[in-house]
């Protein structure tokens, strides 16, 4: 039997988020008006455009990376670099490749979906949050052809925020294609931060988890640590809210160092590979919202509705928040919405 969590209570919302629920109304009635009928949705330029930007952050992670491993601080990525390596090196890597810089996929990832698929805490919930990676397909169409409401981000947040979708919406024979993230962009209804929902387990990519910890590191961008934070603002989500992620064996690993960790960083309760079900016990606090002191102001700079987020959480409280240091981000920051002006 699964290994059962006692649930706690809900955190309460914290008075910036309170303050910012009349506010971001604007975002969500922008978002859904900017949304058009999968009739008019040119699904072949939004993926040459969703191609071309991610082909330009990998190069930059790499540059970042390259430069990282002089420094000792850098251990993140010296642990992502050997899994990685790993996976390539001993034939368990799946396209797209090189893995790479990315969530990598592998084989089995539909093995250890299926793994996650029998859980009760999946089998009993209606909403699950589901990253947008090439793993994760299978999870995400579990979610949906099990008649429960998905819920996944834009790529890199850069053509919004969060897309819901569930059965309902989608054309007989076309769940599979809204698995990708074409097919969210074009069946998906855009949600913004006042959208009242509850998200009942999150499903998150990962390059590397230490199994004795619920330790996880991600590629190196940071967007899922702010997709978490979003929905804590939300009130969404809260500490008792099960992180599960699927991966591969050989992404197991011993040395990610719990004290090293950053205050956003994301733990996992549940991990999922093609042989086996490990629940963590994780003792990892998990992430109270945004840490604005955190976030640098090109991170900023790439993602309009955290922008418009903090705006309107300063204009209705009167205060200025916090920002993080200057960071050299991969050239994502501008998105020239081709796809968009092709409708």
């Amino acid at each position: 039997m699964p290994l059962l969590f006692p649930a706690t209570p809900p955190l309460p919302l914290c008075r910036a988020a309170r303050a910012s629920r009349r506010a971001t109304a604007a975002v969500a009635s922008a978002a859904r008006s900017s949304s058009s009928s999968s009739a008019s949705f040119d699904a072949a330029a939004f993926e040459a455009e969703r191609l071309r930007l991610d082909a330009a952050a990998r190069a930059g992670m790499e540059s970042t990376a390259a430069a990282a491993e002089a420094d000792p601080r850098a251990w993140k990525w010296a642990i992502r670099k050997r899994v990685w390596d790993a996976l390539e090196a001993e034939g368990v890597a799946r396209d797209p490749r090189p893995v790479h810089h990315r969530i990598p996929n592998f084989d089995g990832a539909p093995a250890a979906a299926d793994a996650l698929g029998r859980l009760d805490i999946f089998q009993n919930s209606q909403c699950v949050k589901v990253n947008p990676d090439t793993p994760q397909k299978q999870v995400r169409f579990l979610t949906l052809s099990g008649d429960k409401k998905l819920l996944t981000p834009q790529p890199r947040l850069r053509t919004g925020f969060f897309s819901v979708m569930d059965s309902q919406m989608i054309p007989v024979g076309c769940i599979s294609e809204a698995c990708t993230s074409v097919g969210a962009a074009k069946y998906g209804r855009p949600i913004g931060l006042d959208e009242s929902l509850k998200v009942d387990l999150i499903v998150i990519g990962s390059v590397a988890v230490d199994p004795s910890s619920g330790a996880r590191l991600g590629k190196g961008e940071g967007f899922a640590e702010l997709e978490y934070g979003m929905l804590r603002y939300m009130g969404a989500i809260d500490d008792s809210t099960m992180i599960v992620t699927t991966v591969h064996d050989k992404q197991l690993v011993d040395d990610i160092p719990v004290e090293k960790l950053l205050v956003h960083d994301v733990p996992v309760d549940i991990i999922c590979t093609p042989t086996q079900v490990i629940f963590t016990k994780t003792t990892i606090p998990k992430p109270q919202g945004i840490y604005w002191e955190k976030l640098s102001p090109e991170k900023l700079g790439q993602i309009q509705i955290l922008r418009e987020l903090k705006q309107r959480i300063e204009q209705e409280t009167g205060a200025i928040l916090p920002c993080g240091p200057s960071e050299k981000l991969p050239p994502t920051a501008q998105r020239r919405q081709r796809w968009r002006r092709r409708r």
